[in-house]
């Protein structure tokens, strides 16, 4: 219960910047004097410092208290087939660092604990780790990783947690990507969101439904690539075989025919449309031009009714999937284990 009452009065404070204990009590309808109890073994643990003393209304002052930044740290970090890139949050989730290693997905998760056991001796305080990785991800491990065996079947959250009594978060990275999106574009929580990355691993997906990640019952739920598409290949060989044909360019229909690679998106589009019904589908930069949109859009409605083809946008990957990675930080920084 204790555990519980602290846990809201830090998310109330990490919303309001700062507070008074009426004000927290008001907003979590946690009554005056537990909140009062709490603020005091919080402030004396150093999670909660005095910021400020308000003017009186009649009675005494009422002190004003925030969470203080430096008490924990969190580390989100992601692993891509050219770097590793890691980012330093402090307890208000505020970027205070962020540098990128050299890749670790060849040479196994040796590498990577080389590499975070250097992060943790030079940043003592961190106590939440977010790790993204280019592959499917159930409770903490990794069950499908094409193309990086050594970290096929590895539980990451067992092992790191173990080793440097942390609480660690281990993500997708496109259901990190999709969450990092939504808390950046500030869109509505019951908005249903399709995140589409082309990738160097590959394509894939992540699903935003309903205030949280779509997984699916085996915690396949974005693996597009194998989505069929044409009589004898699906997305991901469509995608290999536009490439191959001819670079991704902003060209119109030639013949009366899109180009292969705006078809085979078109198509993608057009399956979210008719099992998800999005309110958006997010492409990645230098996967789509803004002008190609238009053409996806136009091709799609050759396959669903024009009415239902959600908006097309375009978003920045590497800025939406750390900032994903730091709300999981974030969120095991507010509700510690």
């Amino acid at each position: 219960m204790n555990q519980a009452i602290h846990g809201q009065i830090r998310h109330t404070l990490l919303e309001l910047g700062d507070a008074t204990k009426v004000e927290i009590s008001q907003q979590t309808e946690i009554s005056f004097p537990t909140v009062s109890k709490a603020i005091e073994q919080m402030e004396q643990s150093g999670e909660v410092i005095l910021t400020g003393i308000d003017q009186s209304s009649g009675g005494r002052r009422p002190a004003r208290y925030a969470l203080h930044k430096e008490f924990r740290l969190g580390l989100a970090l992601y692993l891509e087939n050219e770097e590793s890139v890691y980012s330093v949050i402090n307890y208000v989730g505020e970027t205070i660092e962020r540098f990128k290693q050299p890749s670790v997905l060849e040479e196994g998760p040796e590498a990577l604990t080389l590499q975070l056991q250097a992060v943790m001796a030079s940043k003592p305080g961190i106590h939440a780790v977010a790790i993204g990785v280019p592959g499917s991800v159930r409770n903490g491990s990794i069950f499908f990783i094409p193309s990086y065996d050594k970290f096929a079947q590895l539980d990451l959250k067992s092992l790191y947690e173990k080793r440097f009594s942390i609480v660690l978060e281990a993500e997708n990275d496109m259901n990190a990507a999709v969450l990092g999106y939504h808390s950046r574009s500030g869109r509505a929580l019951h908005e249903t969101i399709a995140y589409v990355y082309l990738g160097k691993n590959g394509p894939g997906a992540g699903i935003f439904l309903n205030g949280d990640i779509l997984r699916g019952s085996t915690f396949f739920s974005g693996e597009v690539s194998f989505v069929p598409q044409y009589d004898q290949y699906n997305f991901l060989e469509a995608v290999q075989r536009s490439r191959h044909a001819a670079k991704f360019e902003a060209a119109g229909p030639e013949n009366g025919q899109p180009p292969a690679i705006i078809d085979a998106m078109s198509r993608l589009v057009a399956a979210f449309v008719a099992i998800i019904n999005p309110h958006a589908v997010i492409f990645c930069s230098g996967d789509v031009e803004p002008d190609e949109l238009l053409l996806i859009k136009q091709c799609c409605a050759s396959y669903v009714p024009e009415a239902h083809i959600p908006q097309l946008v375009i978003s920045d990957f590497e800025l939406d999937y750390l900032h994903g990675l730091q709300q999981l930080a974030l969120q095991q920084l507010m509700n510690p284990q």
